[in-house]
């Protein structure tokens, strides 16, 4: 019987406790949902949260809660009720030891009577002593849990935060690159406008001379005429006297040739409106659709320019430690992936010393340092020489060559083939190894920078284009 009345006390203690600190409740407050929670663990979860229930989650409108009266003294009159407890029940005497056998505390009468006969006691305080201790090991693994939680939710704020500044920035560029597209259109609007008005004068002014002349050719044909029959009319002692001049003023005006028309003589409407949106489209095209890089790709020492065209070496930043970022090797990746086609495009790397580019898989390693080279084709000079590493060769030196401005980069994955160019003169040449390239690979470490590369961001290395992304090997221009 006293054990099911320590039972019910117990499961009425865990209704009487905060679902926050998980004690008695000390000044009860309660929500619109009806949970109640003790005054002071609410207000600090408040201060870090919205003003949500921690249990179910539903959000209050009131920052400060009534409070709970019946609750408060429950839980009043439950811990005054728990404090007679050190005492024992039947025997009023103070509770100094712990039976093992019915594991209840009991005084030291009860140790004495038929009821704990043969039964094994220990001191209260070493039970108490030892069960607070087991409870704080078996503590242990939520607190260290709470501590990788309080981790993880500072790298969610961080996140936040930087997606935040990414947003603003974005915009920023968005709305710039629209300006920039804007003033192309429109510069492109007038320049074709003008060319229309060009040639519209021209053949309008090669017109007016043709009326010119027509119009001479006319004022003489009629004053011949006109003169030709006034004669015609005269008596005829008169126009006998006067033909012979009359027939030599008319032999003398010989009839002058049919007008020619002008070659050309209508505007080219087929240049000035065939394929219009797609010239356009083009123009505009190889002028803003370089390679694009992918900053969240990018090692924290890797610093992109503004148009994400550019890369150098610089300080270590805080940026969140997603899984797309290369933590150790100082790699970017391009944003745009390839798995088909021709593809190639130009870096200039100047002057700098050390530097590698190549082309890199999705499956690249990315934390860490890299183990192996599965999944990187690349081309580095450092020392002055030039290197390839590949999975199936991982260093290779290459002969002594003339250190190139810009190297272009030559992609076929229908054929496996991936080439390297410097001013038009072939480098290297991966053939029939390469498998995919989902993505473009760049780093730069360690060089010390000669000479800027672009007004904007000086002492990069910096990608470009050759007339557009996609494109036949045939078409490059370069010879193998």
């Amino acid at each position: 019987m006293k054990l099911e009345t320590r039972d019910m006390s117990s499961e009425c203690e865990m209704n009487l406790r905060c679902p926050v600190c998980h004690n008695v409740f000390r000044d009860p407050v309660l929500l619109p949902c009806s949970h109640s929670f003790c005054d002071s663990c609410l207000q600090r979860r408040w201060r870090r949260d919205t003003l949500e229930c921690p249990v179910c989650k539903g959000v209050s409108r009131c920052k400060r809660p009534p409070p709970n009266s019946a609750l408060k003294k429950l839980c009043e009159a439950f811990l005054l009720e728990r404090d007679q407890q050190e005492f024992c029940s039947l025997h009023s005497e103070e509770l100094k030891l712990f039976c093992l056998e019915h594991q209840e505390p009991v005084c030291l009468v009860c140790r004495d009577s038929e009821k704990h006969a043969d039964h094994r006691f220990r001191p209260i305080g070493e039970v108490a002593q030892d069960s607070r201790e087991e409870l704080r090991e078996s503590l242990k693994p939520f607190q260290e849990k709470l501590k990788a939680f309080d981790k993880i939710q500072e790298n969610y704020e961080e996140t936040e935060k930087h997606i935040k500044d990414q947003a603003r920035y974005a915009k920023k560029q968005i709305r710039k690159e629209f300006r920039r597209l804007r003033e192309f259109l429109r510069a492109e609007e007038e320049a074709r406008l003008d060319a229309l008005k060009e040639e519209e004068k021209r053949k309008r002014e090669a017109m007016k001379r043709k009326r010119m002349d027509l119009r001479r050719e006319m004022t003489n044909l009629s004053d011949t005429i006109r003169a030709t029959k006034e004669d015609l009319k005269a008596e005829d002692v008169s126009f006998l006297q006067n033909y012979v001049s009359a027939a030599a003023r008319v032999q003398l005006n010989l009839l002058p040739r049919d007008p020619q028309p002008p070659a050309e003589p209508l505007l080219d409407e087929a240049t000035h409106l065939g394929n219009l949106k797609f010239n356009i489209w083009t123009k505009m095209n190889d002028s803003c659709c370089p390679v694009i890089l992918d900053p969240n790709t990018a090692h924290p020492g890797v610093r992109l320019s503004e148009n994400l065209r550019c890369i150098k070496w610089g300080e270590t930043e805080e940026v969140p430690d997603n899984p797309e970022r290369f933590d150790s090797a100082c790699i970017v990746l391009g944003s745009e992936g390839f798995t088909s086609g021709q593809h190639s495009w130009e870096v200039q790397v100047g002057d700098n010393q050390h530097w590698v580019l190549g082309v890199a898989s999705k499956s690249v390693q990315r934390k860490g340092h890299l183990r192996s080279l599965s999944g990187l084709w690349t081309m580095c000079l450092h020392q002055g020489s030039y290197k390839t590493f590949s999975p199936h060769n991982p260093v290779l030196i290459l002969p002594e060559q003339t250190q190139f401005q810009t190297i272009r980069v030559c992609l076929d994955l229908d054929r496996g083939h991936l080439r390297f160019y410097g001013s038009n003169e072939l480098i290297h040449s991966f053939k029939r190894e390469v498998e995919s390239f989902p993505s473009v690979e760049g780093e730069t470490r360690g060089w010390q920078p000669a000479a800027p590369l672009a007004d904007e961001f000086q002492d990069v290395l910096t990608l470009g284009t050759v007339g557009g992304l996609q494109q036949k090997q045939e078409q490059t221009g370069v010879k193998e």
